[in-house]
């Protein structure tokens, strides 16, 4: 029987499987998706301050559609012999659809980075909730003023004295001017104390020295400092983007036998960007990455990418939340209203469970439209 293997248990792992069910439909197609752990974890919403509510049961996902999942993790991939090395065991494919995600980029030499904390992974956003609970008035340094380290220091400011460290010159550096007045009217009401144009140096027992020599107290030292691809990336291709991701045409092949999806494909958005590094991307991606693997294999037509609006919706703790439209990132709501709409993407987000009719429907509905703000008719691309 013919294998559409999966790697990755992330959004676009998940998304890929229910695409590749999808296509499948009564056909004889083997699906497994090979990823260690037993959960789901909507790395969206670990800034929260109960992490363990964001994961999913795979079992519950995953069962209903027909898709194996083998707990394992991938070492290696073969594509001359189209085998995958998953804990010392070969697998074979058929068809690979590679949605390994990507991880934080670590400190190089920091002195006490063993003392950092993330919110990068579940267990990583667990450390730091055992770390902080119950605890009032502690002092926390975020390094990077990006869009994580953003929304975990405005959430810590609602507990203790929070400084955000970044070595660019602006907060958001990366999101633009667009929403930068609102972000930081938000860091000046929630009292977060910015110190711009420098870094974290070392990290000791209660203290942060920062790079222009200055000591400061820190109980908690929070590191978000920007996301790299898997390095299985480096065994699909040899010429990866600044991100490590693999080049995709807009079936999102990489090669003959392999699709990508999520954070390690670097698929077109428009004739200017690339997809971003975000669930808003990588559930689409792995809708079609998914449906593509299979129909490739059965026969049946393929789908391209075709993206949807570009959005961001980042949350400013007990300041709200902004939410922007387009890669200028034009302000559509902040505040209270834009807390509703971030409310809403966190509620949705989840996958349906426990449902193969919901599961396999939402994997033919390509996009996630926010009610608040439809897509214009030109916007909605059709998916097929």
């Amino acid at each position: 029987m013919a294998h559409v293997v999966i790697i990755g248990g992330g959004f676009a792992g998940v998304w890929s499987a229910a695409g590749a069910a999808l296509a499948r439909e009564d056909a004889e197609l083997r699906i497994t998706l090979i990823a260690p752990n037993e959960h789901l974890v909507l790395r969206p919403r670990l800034y929260e301050p109960e992490p363990d509510l964001a994961k999913v049961e795979l079992s519950r996902i995953l069962g209903p559609i027909g898709v194996e999942h083998l707990r394992a993790t991938v070492s290696t991939i073969d594509t001359a012999r189209r085998v995958v090395v998953a804990d010392g065991a070969e697998v074979g494919y058929d068809r690979l659809v590679l949605a390994a995600g990507s991880g934080l980029v670590p400190p190089q030499g920091l002195p006490g980075a063993e003392r950092l904390f993330d919110i990068d992974t579940l267990d990583g956003a667990r450390r730091l909730t055992e770390h902080l609970r119950d605890r009032e008035d502690f002092s926390a340094v975020v390094v990077g003023a990006g869009f994580v380290g953003l929304e975990a220091a405005t959430e810590l400011a609602a507990r203790g004295r929070v400084l955000l460290v970044d070595r660019a010159e602006v907060v958001g550096d990366q999101l633009g001017s667009g929403p930068r007045a609102v972000i930081e009217a938000a860091l000046d009401t929630l009292g977060v104390v910015r110190r711009l144009g420098t870094t974290v140096t070392e990290i000791g027992d209660g203290y942060a020295v920062l790079s222009d020599g200055a000591k400061v107290e820190a109980d908690v030292v929070v590191w978000s400092v920007g996301l790299r691809a898997s390095d299985l990336t480096r065994q699909i291709s040899d010429d990866l983007d600044d991100l490590g991701r693999v080049p995709v045409d807009r079936h999102l092949r990489a090669l003959p036998e392999v699709f990508a999806a999520g954070d390690t494909a670097a698929a077109a958005y428009d004739a200017g960007h690339t997809v971003m590094q975000a669930c808003q991307h990588a559930t689409p991606l792995g809708k079609v990455a998914g449906h593509n693997a299979a129909a490739d294999l059965l026969g049946g037509p393929l789908r391209d990418f075709t993206p949807g609006p570009y959005v961001t919706c980042l949350d400013l703790g007990g300041a709200g939340a902004v939410f922007t439209r387009g890669w200028d990132r034009k302000v559509m709501a902040s505040g209270v209203a834009g807390k509703e709409v971030k409310m809403w993407i966190n509620r949705h987000i989840h996958p349906p469970v426990d449902d193969a009719a919901r599961l396999l429907a939402a994997a033919d509905n390509v996009y996630l439209e926010i009610p608040f703000f439809p897509l214009t008719e030109e916007a909605a691309a059709p998916t097929a």
